[in-house]
């Protein structure tokens, strides 16, 4: 696996940084300084190498003319040590340019804030262009759109967010039930709360065609909603599966009729294949067991359930408490605790969350000030150099009924031509996306809940196959898939069929995203995602693999080619 995850250390405020690490090129040569405070120059007499010198030199003779000695004198000097010269002099040492892919030099921040000045030029000389041929600095076709029945959209918003609290008295039902009755999390709350996910999800989904809503106000709807389906999932599942074992430590209060089946501990990164946890004092004792005498087996076979039992309530308790050891359940089912969920910037549900002290203003108010400039940006790309290809390439296809239909040859021309027109606006407009959605937005709502985990994405741009980009570019929603999709379904089915599970269920909410957007329902997006699965394979071959630099050049070509050519299927076909 060709993951570039740093390991990372805690510092002094608790804030986790990448460990330092020995380079591997250094950048120059240490050359060892050991000139005297008179500036003499002091032979090294030892006969042992110092500094780059290898301890090798021609042996001068003994007569030898005064000139030689001292040059001789010279050459071992300047090899052992660095003095100023009466003349200046050039360091050389063996290292790499920071390009170079040897090079352990990784800062390239300036790079980014050369990004955002080019942004800045095409935006100035774009509404220069503007006032040239129209007057205004801007278009208003996009910028119109967003207040098209705002009302509507913040109004339905809200019953949507809304809707969504019915997980809790539910949980609080399911937790107060009888063990083995129908109400409780493993009879019917698992189907009571998957029925209600699905009616909820078709419900919004039908909200904005049912109230002939723009595309734009469709777009926050269907990425709310979808946000929203995931946080209510993680919510009732998690809060599910800690009712059920706080019910199975109850039981064994009272060992006689209680399972002893020992815990299952569910697939993670750590631990991909899932374990049982058993108790390492039981495992003990058996392998011991020979050395018991007879009469005793029976008084160490009670020890041993003793400790089976023990070891299994540590784990049931271990498992109702938060990882930060403040919360235990059922003390987080309040309404607080699941605003709070709803604000925090996780999709995955956690009892308790790590969190900083105090709110950093000016970090909250530039990340406020970027999310509006990059929508402003979104917005000015979208108008200027997205819309126009796609309505000349519309009306070149869509010809007047007295003119004659486009030919196929023409078709494709035609749409080859949009779709080289679309490569690098698309290729901004999913940079700036991603910056507004991972960098700016979540980085906002962190900063407001002091919200401590910001690693919502890790460097997705060198990703060498779609599987390591799944894993790196989106982390709330891989953490959310891993957890609640493939782990969950590994014991069941099997590693492949999870993966292909996992995959299967993220191309149909990016299929909905995109009808929803569209409203076309094609398939391209859900194709196109599929075919990721048998990429990753070709590319983890043994003649492709290992290949950093042409793997991460075919990712970058093909998610660029990729969503000019979807848009363009979408809007066109």
């Amino acid at each position: 696996m060709s993951s570039t995850s740093a390991d990372v250390s805690e510092g002094p405020d608790r804030i986790l940084r990448p460990r330092p690490r020995k380079p591997v090129h250094s950048q120059l040569s240490h050359i060892s300084n050991l000139s005297e405070p008179n500036g003499a120059l002091d032979p090294n007499t030892n006969g042992h190498a110092t500094g780059t010198t290898s301890g090798r030199s021609t042996p001068v003779p003994p007569d030898a003319p005064q000139s030689v000695k001292a040059l001789s004198s010279a050459r071992k000097q300047v090899r052992a040590e660095q003095r100023r010269r009466l003349f200046p002099t050039i360091e050389f040492a063996s290292r790499v340019s920071h390009f170079d892919p040897n090079s352990d030099y990784r800062d390239f921040h300036g790079f980014f804030n050369l990004f955002w000045i080019g942004l800045a030029i095409m935006a100035v000389t774009t509404m220069l262009r503007n006032v040239k041929d129209t007057g205004y600095p801007m278009r208003v076709q996009i910028w119109g759109l967003f207040t098209v029945k705002l009302w509507h959209l913040a109004i339905a918003d809200f019953l949507m967010v809304a809707t969504t609290a019915v997980t809790l008295p539910l949980q609080k039902i399911f937790r107060d039930a009888p063990a083995g009755s129908a109400l409780t999390w493993a009879k019917g709350g698992t189907a009571i709360m998957s029925i209600y996910q699905v009616l909820w999800l078709a419900l919004w989904i039908a909200v904005p065609f049912l109230l002939d809503w723009t595309w734009t106000a469709q777009v926050f709807l269907i990425l709310h909603t979808m946000v929203m389906l995931m946080k209510m999932h993680s919510y009732a599942f998690y809060n599910g599966h800690l009712s059920e074992t706080e019910k199975r430590l109850r039981d064994l209060d009272d060992p006689s009729t209680a399972s002893r089946a020992p815990a299952y501990l569910y697939p993670t990164p750590e631990n991909p294949m899932g374990t049982v946890a058993t108790s390492p004092r039981s495992a003990n004792g058996s392998a011991e067991q020979h050395t018991v005498p007879e009469n005793d087996h029976h008084h160490e076979h009670s020890s041993e359930e003793s400790d089976e039992l023990s070891q299994l309530r540590e784990v049931l308790a271990r498992e109702l408490t938060s990882p930060i050891g403040n919360t235990t359940y059922p003390a987080n089912l309040t309404w607080w605790n699941y605003l709070d969920f709803l604000c925090c910037p996780t999709l995955c549900y956690e009892i308790e969350y790590p969190r900083t002290e105090k709110i950093d203003w000016q970090n909250l108010l530039s990340k406020i000030a970027a999310t509006f400039g990059c929508i402003f940006l979104l917005t000015i790309i979208s108008e200027e150099f997205i819309l126009p290809a796609l309505t000349d390439a519309s009306l070149r296809l869509n010809s007047s009924p007295a003119a004659a239909p486009p030919s196929p040859s023409e078709v494709l021309l035609i749409l080859a031509e949009t779709i080289s027109w679309l490569l690098f606006p698309f290729m901004l407009t999913f940079l700036l996306v991603f910056l507004v959605i991972f960098e700016y937005v979540l980085g906002a709502f962190a900063e407001i809940t002091h919200f401590a985990d910001r690693h919502f994405y890790s460097d997705w741009w060198n990703s060498t196959d779609w599987m390591e980009f799944s894993r790196e570019w989106n982390v709330p929603v891989y953490s959310f898939l891993r957890r609640h999709v493939y782990s969950a379904s590994r014991p069941y089915i099997g590693k492949g069929n999870a993966t292909v599970i996992t995959f299967l269920i993220s191309a149909v909410g990016h299929e909905i995203v995109m009808g929803c957007i569209t409203k076309k329902l094609r398939g391209y997006g859900f194709v196109c995602q599929m075919m990721q699965l048998p990429l990753v394979v070709l590319q983890r071959t043994k003649w492709v693999r290992g290949r950093k630099t042409f793997n991460n050049v075919c990712f970058w070509c093909s998610m660029i080619l990729g969503l000019a050519l979807i848009c363009s299927l979408y809007v066109l076909v």
